[in-house]
């Protein structure tokens, strides 16, 4: 078998979607119907890795090791504010604070909290 790095055989070729292996003879997409031929894929090869952080985020579990100079509790850090109004209680400023929760070549994630009312929302970015 061919180890093959590009992986798009395994993906439509029209809309991206991951084909299904419906028939002994083409790959379909689910989504519109793009068909691509066994003899196309037939022999290659994909390895995947998943660490133990993939499968830690994946679970939504918590980390295994908290560092000690690390707070304990996420409110005890001091956030930082930004002049935005609270969609709830209309308090002039927010805190807010980003994580990056999706792919690295994607936005991170901004967390706001009102300091008056406690009301928590997010954004993409």
């Amino acid at each position: 078998m061919s180890f093959c790095h590009a992986r798009d055989f395994l993906f439509c070729g029209m809309c991206g979607t991951l084909l299904k292996f419906e028939s002994l003879h083409f790959a379909q997409c689910p989504l519109c119907g793009f068909k691509r031929n066994v003899s196309e894929i037939e022999g290659k090869e994909t390895r995947y890795t998943i660490t133990a952080e993939d499968m830690r985020r994946e679970l939504k579990l918590e980390p295994f090791v908290v560092l000690e100079n690390a707070p304990a509790d996420e409110e005890a850090v001091k956030r930082a504010v930004v002049n935005e109004e609270c969609p709830q209680c209309h308090h002039p400023q927010l805190e807010y604070y980003t994580k990056q929760l999706r792919s690295a070549d994607e936005g991170q994630t901004v967390f706001y909290e009102c300091p008056q009312c406690q009301h928590k929302f997010s954004i993409n970015t």
